[in-house]
């Protein structure tokens, strides 16, 4: 029998009484633990040696872990500040004892929670006191902390592992042992004779040009043995929606808008006919940014959208007669819509051309202090879009709606009316969820008002609309959870696979 001289190595060294470690191989034949393992593998496809695995748990202090087992533990901490300040005779103030005992930010809380529960004492109305009896050099946690330190292989209980590993001092992982041991075809093939040959793992120039790959042994490759996968780079899911609903509205005839992300609360809110005093303009709803108020706004636009705001606008017009603070309007946040673009190309300001009709269209990021559920974010994307032509209905914004979801495959769009400050009529949008069979808003739509459009000096009808991307990717991916498609949660299986509708 002939075998490469790394498999050849392997054999002679493994044992057919005990089972060898590879490190211990490895060792012994110089080879890497790499190769080691390799060859072993090599070896058992062909019967001549059995490959073995032990799996151990291995234990390792964090950053915050080895921190304490310098300084010791908060509580412990806290316990001998405790004892110099007396607090074993009668309770003490607790801010003192803390102070004293040099614990500042989360330790404070770490300290406090854990003082109780390992018995060092009590804290009640704001006062410490300590056990005199307690022993916190018997506290099983940092003395497993101390031991795991000096590298040491301690015999730690259970619960007090699984203590450690919650407060996030221990990292717990496994670690795997590879033994070999001679089979009795091993045995027999050792007894036998075995040669050294060397073989050729690939073909090289250098060997196509000496002509020494005619000469060359050639290492077998198993090709029913199992390989890892190899996957490369791919654009996230939620990116190729994006992409697509873009390539969709351009064919559609829009233009792309781009604009900022922080802007004025003018473009923001005011010019959407929205009343300063509105709830959802509180800090409760808005990102608010603490820098200089946004100049540059036409004085102009300014004094016509204050005018709508207090006095309506047209002939029939009635404004909200609430407070209204040019100061207010300047102030800078994070867009809680993409309707600020809108805002800014019907007016001019950048540059977009007016004369009807007008289709523009952008798919940007919005920020929104909402509740994270499977259906809102804190950030997401908003597929913002307007048609400026004459004589608009809300026939044509349904039937834009039919169009656009029909190239997702979606044709079962339900309408709902609603009220929106801004545009009248008004209604929200709702799919059918594919896996769930739940029905989901994925947008809201309307013409604009003539409080809306008559500031920017725009004579005719505007239908506008903003949906919801993330949920437009749940109905063309079946993904139930908003935080599927992006975030700590997100599967990255998921964001492998899933496929965007074309």
């Amino acid at each position: 029998m002939r075998l490469p001289e790394r498999q050849l190595a392997v054999l002679e060294a493994a044992s057919a009484t005990d089972e060898r470690t590879v490190a211990e191989i490895a060792a012994e034949t110089g080879l890497k633990p790499e190769t080691v393992a390799g060859a072993a593998f090599d070896l058992a496809d062909e019967g001549l040696v059995a490959v073995g695995s032990a799996t151990d748990e291995t234990l390792e202090l964090t950053d915050e872990g080895r921190s304490y087992v310098e300084a010791g533990l908060p509580e412990t901490r806290l316990y001998r500040a405790g004892l110099d300040a007396g607090a074993d005779a009668k309770p003490v103030s607790m801010g003192a004892v803390i102070g004293e005992a040099g614990l500042e930010g989360p330790e404070v809380d770490i300290a406090l929670a854990n003082f109780a529960r390992k018995g060092f004492g009590t804290v009640e109305s704001g006062e410490l006191s300590v056990d005199p009896d307690a022993d916190p050099d018997a506290d099983a946690e940092a003395t497993a902390l101390a031991a795991l330190a000096d590298g040491d292989d301690p015999a730690v209980d259970g619960d007090v592992l699984d203590q450690l590993a919650s407060r996030g001092l221990v990292d717990r992982g496994e670690s795997v042992t590879r033994t070999v041991r001679l089979t009795d075809d091993g045995v027999d093939a050792l007894m036998t004779g075995v040669e050294a040959t060397e073989t050729v793992g690939a073909l090289t120039p250098e060997l196509l040009a000496s002509g020494e790959w005619r000469d060359a042994e050639f290492a077998e490759y198993n090709v029913e043995a199992e390989a890892e996968t190899a996957r490369g780079g791919r654009k996230h899911v939620l990116r190729r929606t994006a992409d697509r609903v873009k390539d969709v509205l351009v064919g559609m005839g829009f233009q792309e808008m781009e604009g900022p992300h922080a802007d004025a609360d003018f473009w923001i809110n005011d010019c959407l006919f929205m009343p300063q005093d509105h709830p959802a303009r509180t800090h409760w709803d808005r990102f608010a940014l603490d820098v200089d108020p946004m100049e540059g706004i036409p004085d102009e636009l300014m004094a016509r959208v204050e005018a709508a705001h207090r006095d309506g606008w047209g002939i029939d017009g009635d404004g909200y007669h609430s407070p209204w603070s040019a100061d207010f309007a300047r102030e800078v946040a994070l867009r809680g819509h993409t309707t600020s673009l809108s805002m800014r190309y019907l007016s001019g300001v950048a540059g977009a051309e007016l004369e009807p009709p007008q289709r523009y269209f952008s798919v940007e990021k919005v920020y929104r202090n909402d509740t994270l559920d499977p259906t809102h974010l804190l950030e997401f994307f908003q597929i913002e879009g307007w048609v400026m032509a004459e004589d608009l209905s809300v026939r044509d914004l349904m039937g834009t709606f039919e169009e656009f979801y029909r190239q997702f495959g979606i044709t079962d769009i339900r309408f709902k009316p609603h009220y929106n400050p801004y545009t009248e009529p008004s209604f929200e949008l709702f799919g059918e969820h594919p896996e769930t069979g739940e029905e989901i808003e994925i947008g809201n739509s309307g013409v604009f008002r003539e409080e809306v459009t008559g500031p920017l000096g725009v004579d005719c009808d505007v239908m506008a609309w903003g949906l919801a991307l993330e949920r437009l990717a749940m109905l063309t991916t079946g993904a139930e959870d908003i935080r599927d498609l992006h975030g700590t949660l997100a599967d990255i299986d998921f964001l492998r696979n899933a496929e965007v509708s074309y």
